[in-house]
Parts: structure tokens; sequence; C-alpha cells
């Protein structure tokens, strides 16, 4: 039997439909003892939900009764208008989204500080 070369081997399964593609795997585990599936499947997929997250979203939850500052401040950390801003309170909308973790964190402190309670979303 010839050898062929890595890349005559994939343009091989490209044209394979899926059943046939089974049957192969099936013949390399009877032929050689180890399961090709297994190999192919990365590790690092589990490590990676373990991760935190690269972006989350900061929300009002509760504007609480210094409503006033908690808009004031929304203003400011979102160069939105007024009107926007105090639209973001009342509904306790979202003030930013997909942001990192250490900016969510300073925004929620100073939305505290102001006296809105914040929802951090991963």
């Amino acid at each position: 039997m010839a050898k062929f070369t890595k890349e005559e081997f994939i343009s091989g399964l490209k044209e394979m439909n899926l059943l046939e593609i089974k049957e192969l795997v099936d013949a390399m585990k009877e032929e050689f003892g180890v399961d090709p599936s297994a190999v192919a499947a990365p590790a690092p997929a589990a490590a990676a939900a373990d991760a935190a997250p690269s972006t989350v979203t900061v929300s009002i939850a509760d504007a609480g009764a210094a409503k006033v500052g908690v808009i004031k401040v929304v203003k400011d950390l979102t160069g939105l208008g007024l009107k926007e801003s105090k639209d973001i309170v009342d509904n306790n909308g979202v003030v930013k989204e997909n942001i990192s973790v250490d900016e969510a964190n300073e925004i929620k402190a100073k939305l505290e500080e102001a006296g809105a309670t914040v929802e951090v979303k991963y």
C-alpha cells in the first residue's frame, strides 16, 4: 500500500460522508486499538470553561434613595445625555456592556458610592 501525505488524507476525508467517516474511525479503533476521536478532541476546552470571562455587563439593579446622584454618575460614565441616563436608571438598564472585569468593578464601585445597587453579569 502506498503512503500518502496528511494533506491527501484530509482531502480524502472531505469527500466522505459522515457514515463513511464513522466506519473509518471504527476501523482505526479495531486495527490500532486506539480511539482517534478521543485524541482529536482538544483538552483545553474544559480549562477554558473554568476561566474567568473576558467581558461583562454592568446594569442597575436598584437606583436607591439618591436617584439623582446615580443619574449623574451614569451620565458621566456613559457620555449620554441627562434624559438617556435617567431612562437607564429608571428602567434598571444596562450601564455598560462587553467591558473588562476591572472596568466593571470600577463602575460598580462608583455607582454603589452614589447609592445604587449594581449587578455585574458574566
